[in-house]
């Protein structure tokens, strides 16, 4: 007998406390175990439509909902008694006539109690009165509900959307924006099988999987996978991929999976699994093992480590040297100085510091020639050659200075590295996996490029290009990364609310396109779940904001969230007490993140934006959204060429949407004083 599990189970059992989960794994593990064992207290539920729904009684109240046929044991939900037996009667588990995938279709009457009565509202236009039954079917669209959606207008297609299964609920807001769904009839497949059924259902086929599923029922991710993300995880590639998609639509998730496949498919192989910074390559540590769970020699066969951090390790290993690295405290000093050796010029230092940095180290650009002639993609600057010539002999002198000093940078280790392996075919990795690829820099691409070498799925990107905000735009294909024609972007929304996504997509154009012309398109992104409308106040002071910004957090600790799903985000360190008097005025604890973000039980977590890379709370708020702080004035005062300000501002819109989607079910925004220009986007 199969035994499965289905995503509404782990999604009950979340809800459940600490006690009562322990209780229901013991029971669910007993029946994998065993599941014709007499002791486990089957009852028929007379009143569910769907004859196979029976429930196992787990201590005095709690029940779990099974779907029990002579070839299968499936756990579909768990809760207490009332509203276990509720959930069942309301559903059947079906075959989809067309499609052929298994889903959960709910029973038509529950929309009906809550569906607004015609009278009480002008009726819209309904938005699928146009789309014939057949295609409504080929989506996956339940029979039972033609009718509801094809009533449906716009206000009630979010409210529709929550009772349909998954599938059909993305094909309908993918047509509603303006989409054409890819149907997905695979009639000849088992039902449990289908892409689709598997997003939901997942045969176990041992201890091991039901434990993790248990262990971690949040994080749906371990186990069910949308098609598109399987369909990328699994493919075979002839040379270098990007997989992109707005905020929350699984892309770390399917760099997990990625690396997942390569180790259980392919034998003696090395895997390198790496991204931009510490913090996130520790986190992805943490979530690949629980995928390696059943098969920990398989870490060994896998490296996950910040990028720089592996530049360092393969540059000691390759006796290149022991480097002493430079500071950006060491870097500002000889830049002054170097500055001030060159006379008659108006060149700030923060600019000397930008141009240095962004092309002569990135670029490794070792003679005046090379300088004069380089592309300046990203640098809007616009510099005479006569000018030119004064910032060049600035840097010789600091070229000077850091040669004397014995110092260098990680682009000059990067590029030692990427020279070394391009003259080799030996290389430490057959496959490598970068997340968060959009902020790599030229150094780091160009070393990954001579360890991929074009080899078919050597390099596997995940990224998008609207969450760029360290480093400037620069052309893939010219370091030698070629992703044209295997670039894919996820458009599902697993993370953030319909609601918050809306809003959050307003900070950004509906398509963003890199230097070598790929496009990423992002108005067909779909959400999966409704929620709250976010809560934008603009205050006249900032002890008027602290206020609204209290009230609004302690509303959410009264309605059963915990301080540590909770993430407050400012736009630099010197807003944080702003954020700090708002948590303490609402009585929640709090502890401010630095660099390392170690995120504390029972807290809520303050933070800047740029540091809000890979977090994930329940509740957010984005403070002290202001107008001299948003975009920053410090950014902007760097400024020598008004051509730059469209830099500043795309990446700053860039950090204020990665602040605003770490956001999953509420989302609050303020100002105190005058409002940034940025609300008046979302406000629109």
């Amino acid at each position: 007998m199969n035994f499965l599990i289905s995503d509404t189970f782990t999604a009950s059992l979340a809800r459940l406390n600490g006690e009562e989960q322990k209780a229901v794994k013991t029971t669910a593990f007993d029946l994998q175990l065993n599941p014709a064992n007499p002791g486990h207290h089957f009852h028929k539920l007379d009143k569910a439509k769907d004859k196979r729904f029976w429930s196992v009684r787990v201590g005095s109240d709690v029940r779990i909902i099974v779907h029990r046929t002579h070839e299968s044991l499936l756990l579909c939900y768990v809760n207490h008694h009332d509203n276990a037996y509720d959930w069942a009667e309301r559903r059947r588990l079906e075959t989809h006539p067309t499609t052929g995938a298994a889903q959960f279709v709910e029973i038509i009457e529950r929309v009906e109690e809550i569906r607004i009565p015609a009278s009480t509202v002008p009726k819209k236009a309904t938005l699928f009165a146009g789309v014939t039954d057949a295609q409504l079917l080929s989506y996956g669209v339940p029979q039972v509900w033609l009718a509801e959606v094809k009533t449906a207008d716009e206000d009630e297609l979010l409210e529709l959307s929550d009772h349909l299964p998954s599938e059909a609920a993305e094909a309908l807001l993918e047509l509603a924006t303006g989409g054409q769904p890819v149907p997905a009839v695979l009639p000849d497949v088992h039902p449990f099988q289908h892409p689709d059924a598997q997003r939901r259902f997942r045969v176990l086929s041992d201890a091991n999987e039901l434990k993790m599923a248990l262990d971690f029922p949040w994080d749906k991710w371990t186990l069910f996978l949308h098609p598109a993300q399987r369909q990328a995880v699994e493919r075979e590639y002839s040379g270098s991929v990007r997989i992109s998609g707005s905020a929350g639509t699984g892309k770390t998730i399917v760099a997990l999976h990625r690396v997942n496949q390569l180790l259980r498919h392919k034998e003696g192989i090395r895997v390198l699994l790496t991204t931009f910074s510490e913090p996130l390559a520790n986190a992805l540590k943490n979530q690949l093992f629980r995928l390696l769970h059943d098969d920990p020699r398989l870490a060994d066969c896998v490296d996950i480590m910040a990028l720089d951090a592996i530049g360092l390790r393969l540059y000691d290993n390759l006796k290149l040297g022991k480097p002493k690295l430079l500071d950006d405290a060491l870097l500002y000093e000889r830049m002054q100085a170097a500055a001030e050796s060159v006379p008659d010029h108006k060149f700030r230092v923060s600019f000397l510091v930008s141009e240095w940095r962004e092309l002569v180290d990135s670029w490794q650009l070792e003679t005046w020639a090379d300088y004069k002639d380089v592309k300046r993609l990203g640098r809007k600057t616009r510099l005479s050659e006569t000018q030119r010539e004064v910032v060049w002999r600035i840097f010789v002198r600091l070229h000077e200075d850091l040669k004397a000093l014995g110092v260098a940078t990680m682009a000059q280790i990067f590029t030692r590295l990427a020279l070394h392996y391009a003259d080799t075919d030996k290389r430490p990795f057959d496959y490598i996996a970068v997340d968060e690829a959009q902020d790599l820099s030229i150094p780091q691409m160009r070393f990954l490029a001579a360890l991929g070498a074009g080899r078919p799925d050597a390099l596997f990107f995940t990224g998008d290009i609207g969450q760029r905000i360290f480093q400037p735009a620069f052309s893939w294909k010219t370091l030698g990364i070629d992703i044209r024609g295997r670039s894919r972007t996820l458009t599902v929304n697993y993370r953030t609310s319909h609601q918050i996504r809306k809003l959050a997509d307003r900070l950004l154009t509906p398509e963003i396109s890199d230097v070598d012309g790929n496009t990423e398109r992002r108005l067909h992104t779909v959400s999966v779940f409704n929620g709250v409308n976010p809560v934008m106040r603009i205050e006249k002071t900032h002890t008027a904001e602290i206020s609204a910004a209290a009230n609004w957090l302690k509303a959410r600790i009264t309605e059963g969230i915990t301080p540590q799903e909770i993430g407050v985000f400012v736009r630099s360190e010197q807003e944080i007490p702003r954020a700090s008097a708002a948590l303490s005025a609402a009585g929640i604890p709090y502890a401010i993140l630095d660099k390392r973000i170690l995120l504390t039980d029972d807290v809520a977590a303050v933070s800047t934006m740029s540091l809000a890379k890979g977090l994930e709370f329940r509740v957010v708020a984005v403070m002290a959204c202001d107008e001299n702080v948003l975009p920053s004035t410090e950014r902007i005062a760097s400024i020598t060429d008004e051509s730059d300000l469209q830099e500043v501002q795309e990446t700053e819109r860039h950090l204020f949407y990665v602040a605003c989607t770490r956001a999953r079910d509420a989302l609050f925004i303020s100002s105190g004083g005058r409002h940034s220009e940025f609300l008046d986007d979302l406000a629109r």
